[in-house]
C-alpha cells in the first residue's frame, strides 16, 4: 500500500470517528437535504451566510465513512470562503472526484482535500464522497429541492 492510500485511510476513519461540524445549526440561513440513493446515505448541510461570506457551517446525517468523513472535511475547508470560492472549490473537488482532473492538477485549488483523490479508484464510492459538496452547491444556490448524486 502506498504511503498516499495510507494516509487516505487514515484521514477517512478519523473524520469518520470524529466528524468536524457534525451539529444542526439553529442560525443557519441556508438549508440544504442531500440523498444518495445507490447506498442510503443522507446529509442535512447548514450554512450561516453573510455578506456573501461562509461565517459558519455544519453538518448532519447517515451514511458511510467516505459520506461522513468528506462532509467532515468539507465543513473544515468551506469556513471563512465566499459563496464564489466555494462554488469554484466544489467545482474542482467534484473533477478531482470523477477522475476529471488529475490529482495533481487539482491538488492547486483543493489543497488538503487531495487526499479525497484516491476516491476516484473505487468509482462506486464517488457518489458517497460527492454526496455533501452537491447538497452545499445546492444550499449555497438555495435550491428547496433535495441533492442527489444520480
Amino acid at each position: 500500500m502506498s504511503e498516499l492510500d495510507e494516509l487516505y485511510q487514515e484521514v477517512i476513519l478519523d473524520h469518520n470517528k470524529s466528524p468536524r461540524n457534525y451539529r444542526i445549526m439553529n442560525d443557519a440561513n441556508r438549508k440544504a437535504e442531500g440523498y444518495n440513493p445507490l447506498c442510503g446515505d443522507h446529509v442535512t448541510v447548514y450554512l450561516h451566510l453573510k455578506d456573501g461570506i461562509i461565517q459558519d457551517v455544519s453538518f448532519q446525517g447517515s451514511g458511510c465513512a467516505i459520506s461522513k468523513a468528506s462532509a467532515s472535511m468539507m465543513t473544515a475547508e468551506l469556513k471563512g470562503k465566499t459563496e464564489a470560492a466555494a462554488q469554484e472549490l466544489f467545482e474542482s473537488v467534484h473533477k478531482m472526484l470523477t477522475g476529471e482532473a488529475s490529482a495533481n492538477a487539482a491538488t492547486e485549488k483543493v489543497g488538503k482535500l487531495k487526499i479525497l483523490s484516491g476516491v476516484c479508484k473505487f468509482p462506486a464510492r464517488v457518489k458517497c464522497a460527492s454526496l455533501a459538496w452537491h447538497t452545499v452547491n445546492a444550499a449555497l444556490h438555495g435550491d428547496s429541492q433535495p441533492a442527489s448524486t444520480e
